[in-house]
């Protein structure tokens, strides 16, 4: 890092009591974990701006090593921009140009990495802000690029992820507070609510601009700061929201805006004091990595949802999670591990009540857990047809049983792994028909995932020229993938 890099503390962190005691004493054990708490940074931010090693900067919080080299004391200085004073120092020669950098119009929080955002409120906020801005008015170009993004995947995704493992910081400032009354956020909360049900039963994106729109009137009502007990639940409103939109932009195959209101959603329920729902959002991020063949990444998350939120884990939820964990183990290729998370799954999913949960983890039944599973057996059975297939068959037909028609995507995905299902036991004639079933529940949803899962069945129709039903059943998948 070099003397004109711009720093990346807030000057609120550095004007904290703490953190100037720290800065005189030279404790930088407890400056690296302020810096971590405060200003948002991971260590391997830290490392990186101070050119460190993340080994080194994890020995000096520990305190198993202390910072004694003046040359480390200055790259310190020079890597967060702690003016020279606060260390005993001379001023720093980019101390100079800070007057002149303030002049410039600052950055959005948009187009800073994530693990830069300081995991404050009000900077949730305004990557609310940001993020609805900039989708509300997308164009045909910028919907073009969109769609070519890529999720980020790896430690670049987990490191800006870590400000979850910590209590939410309070806002720096005091403004007079809004108007917005209890009755108000109630009507939010059910707003939020039916968005999230139509969601779940017919997918697509047709309404994510509604969405977009309250989202973005929920982030104008925490900008005026209301009352302590109207904005953690709003801060909640904006996570469900987000959520929402997360999946929407998800289904219509805009994986790395996805990915950005997931975060969003994260940081909106840490800063709401909603850990259960954090959680859920993190299993949101996990499925997105399995669907992008990351099980690796999968898991991690999984790992940060049960971490961050142990104690307040409702049975659902907790059974969710460990079919999420399931998953993983199964792309991996690890039966013994995937069987495992699945019981789990289902002890978890015997202790649970009727309403003892959040509304948005009712879904998560007996039915729920079976199509998961036929799912994840599904998968092993196009490695090992002859092991898992009818295995996979099985769970799925129970999903349909108890679910029904009205699950909308849901019930489409079923259906489309039963037809696989029947193709890899050599069931040509029994997956034609569940082609059919499946091509007809299609028909009934906007899902791009469906869609997706349907392009993956089309190859079992090809090259069974001489079965009038198997040539139907491909003309129908056909048809609705070119309409």
């Amino acid at each position: 890092m070099d003397a004109t890099t711009p720093g990346p503390l807030a000057p609120e962190v550095l004007d904290r009591a703490d953190m100037r005691a720290a800065l005189i004493e030279h404790d930088f054990a407890a400056v690296f974990a302020l810096v971590k708490k405060w200003g948002g940074l991971s260590q391997n931010r830290i490392a990186s701006a101070c050119q460190l090693t993340p080994g080194k900067v994890s020995t000096i919080i520990s305190g198993s090593q202390r910072v004694t080299s003046f040359e480390v004391v200055c790259r310190i200085a020079d890597g967060l921009r702690i003016p020279g004073t606060l260390l005993g120092l001379a001023p720093r020669p980019w101390e100079h140009q800070q007057n002149t950098d303030q002049q410039r119009p600052p950055e959005s929080l948009g187009e800073r990495p994530a693990d830069e955002i300081p995991w404050r409120p009000d900077a949730t906020v305004d990557l609310a802000e940001h993020l609805t801005r900039s989708d509300l008015v997308m164009d045909r170009r910028a919907l073009t690029r969109a769609l070519a993004g890529a999720a980020v995947t790896g430690a670049v995704l987990l490191d800006s992820l870590e400000g979850w493992l910590v209590p939410a910081a309070a806002v720096p400032g005091q403004r007079p507070p809004g108007r917005l009354g209890i009755r108000e956020v109630e009507e939010l909360e059910t707003t939020a609510r039916a968005f999230r049900q139509w969601d779940h039963q017919y997918g697509g994106g047709l309404r994510r601009k509604a969405v977009l729109g309250q989202l973005a009137e929920v982030a104008g009502a925490l900008d005026d700061h209301q009352a302590p007990a109207v904005e953690e639940r709003l801060y909640r409103v904006m996570a469900q929201l987000a959520g929402t939109a997360a999946t929407m932009a998800w289904d219509s195959g805009l994986h790395s805006r996805a990915q950005e209101y997931y975060r969003l959603a994260l940081r909106a329920a840490h800063a709401g004091r909603d850990l259960v729902f954090g959680a859920n959002v993190l299993a949101g991020m996990a499925r997105q990595m399995l669907y992008r063949q990351r099980p690796d990444d999968a898991l991690q998350l999984i790992n940060l949802a049960q971490e961050g939120a142990r104690d307040a884990l409702g049975p659902r939820v907790r059974a969710m999670l460990h079919t999420r964990e399931a998953w993983a183990y199964a792309a991996q290729g690890r039966q013994a591990g995937f069987r495992r998370a699945t019981s789990r799954a289902a002890e978890a999913l015997a202790d649970a009540g009727s309403d003892e949960e959040p509304y948005w983890i009712a879904y998560f039944n007996d039915a729920e857990l079976a199509g998961v599973t036929g799912g994840r057996l599904l998968e092993l059975a196009r490695s090992d047809p002859r092991q898992y297939a009818e295995q996979a068959a099985e769970e799925i037909r129970a999903a349909l049983s108890l679910r029904g028609t009205e699950a909308g995507r849901s019930h489409a995905l079923d259906r489309i792994g039963l037809a696989e299902c029947h193709f890899l036991a050599n069931d040509v004639t029994g997956g034609a028909a569940e082609a059919h079933r499946a091509v007809e529940a299609a028909r009934l949803t906007q899902s791009g995932r469906v869609r997706s899962q349907l392009r993956q069945l089309y190859p079992y129709t090809v090259g069974h020229s001489a079965s009038r039903s198997v040539r139907e059943a491909r003309d129908s998948i056909r048809d609705l993938l070119s309409s």
